[in-house]
Formats: C-alpha cells, sequence, structure tokens
C-alpha cells in the first residue's frame, strides 16, 4: 500500500499485480483489490499461482506459524524463492505493457529473515530484468524500486499518515482466525503492532491478542 502510494505521489501510472499464492493468509487478497481501487491503479491483476502444489512453508502446507516471537533465523514462513518468482511474472507484465519501473514493497527488518528482500536481491534483480527481456536487449533500462527497503516499521507507519492512507485497509498477519481477526502474535503482526506502536500512529487492525 505505501509503496504503491509512493509510486503515485512520484507521478507513476499504476498497474497492480496480486499474486493468489494459496496462501494461508488470504485476506489479503480482498486488501489489495481495495487498495488498488483506492489508490486509482489502472488495472489490477489477480493472478492465481497455486505454491501449495511446491509446499515447503507454513504459508503453502500444513506447518505451523510460529507464535512465540520474532528469531534470527529463517523462519518457516519463508516461502522459496517468492520474491524472485513474484517479481519474474511483474517483470513479464511490465515488459508487456511497454512499463520500465518496477516497485515492490521489501524493507529493512526482513532482510535477517528473509534472503529475497535483502538490497543485493533488488539489485541482482535489476540486472536479469535487463538481460533477460527483449527490451533490455534492444537498450530498454528497467528500474526496480524499492522505496521501503531502508525504513523501519515505525517509519512505514508514519508514511501511511503522511499519505492519508488508511492502515487498517492493509492487511499482515500470516495465520487469521475463522473469524476475520489477526492473530495478533505471529512474526508479521509483533512487527506491525510495533511499528505503528513506536510510530504512534492508529493501526486499525482487529488483534485477537
Amino acid at each position: 500500500m505505501v509503496s504503491a502510494a509512493l509510486a503515485r505521489e512520484a507521478g507513476y501510472r499504476i498497474h497492480a499485480l496480486t499474486i493468489d499464492y494459496n496462501q494461508r493468509h488470504r485476506r489479503e487478497i480482498e486488501s489489495a483489490r481495495t487498495i488498488a481501487e483506492q489508490l486509482g491503479a489502472e488495472r489490477h491483476i489477480i493472478l492465481p499461482l497455486d505454491l501449495r502444489q511446491f509446499g515447503g512453508s507454513a504459508l503453502t502446507a500444513d506447518i505451523e506459524v510460529p507464535k512465540g516471537g520474532v528469531g534470527q533465523d529463517i523462519p518457516v514462513t519463508y516461502v522459496p524463492a517468492r520474491n524472485l518468482v513474484f517479481l519474474s511474472l511483474t517483470l513479464a507484465w511490465a515488459e508487456a505493457l511497454g512499463a520500465r519501473d518496477i516497485f515492490i514493497g521489501v524493507n529493512a527488518l526482513d532482510y535477517s529473515g528473509y534472503p529475497d528482500c535483502r538490497p543485493e536481491f533488488i539489485a541482482a534483480f535489476k540486472d536479469i530484468a535487463n538481460l533477460a527481456t527483449k527490451a533490455g536487449a534492444e537498450g530498454g533500462r528497467f528500474t526496480v524500486h524499492a522505496p521501503l527497503q531502508h525504513l523501519s516499521k515505525a517509519e512505514i507507519a508514519k508514511e501511511t499518515e503522511r499519505l492519508s492512507l488508511d492502515p487498517s485497509q492493509s492487511w499482515s498477519c500470516y495465520d487469521p482466525l475463522q473469524d476475520g481477526r489477526a492473530c495478533g502474535v505471529c512474526d508479521s503482526c509483533r512487527l506491525r503492532k510495533a511499528g505503528f506502536a513506536q510510530a504512534d500512529v492508529e493501526d486499525g487492525t482487529d488483534y485477537a491478542a
């Protein structure tokens, strides 16, 4: 949400891509639809890609989502090569559109846990994008923007306020309850709650814990 709003603020037209990878936290798909509409996306594609066929993650297999606190190791909520897959699909659509600017919302707190959120990965993917495409071979240059890359969760929360966004429309929880509430204790909920608390910005999420 913040990444797209920053793109809009910088004067870009928005084409939004959501991957429905049959993830456990499917509530985020509805959030993405609402956000794309409110930010004035010219088109929003929800692309089905069933990564449950591969498994290998607590988000795509019958593996319990950790609730004990944020650790230092790569957690079982890591989905194998997810951002590489997502960016590759985004690149394909960007080339088809004639677009050359790709935005992704990875941020600093995820570097230690998720290897596909590191600055080195984003920089390397930009090089791949320009090597692997017809547009790149013909002299076009793709840019991969990660405007949240060096922001803390609190700084991102403050951006929702500055950009007049409603953070309750966004979704972070990895393991929502059947009644629709966020669990409040998975890693993603813990990081989100801490960021909004540090920023002193109203979150708007209904947490079970």
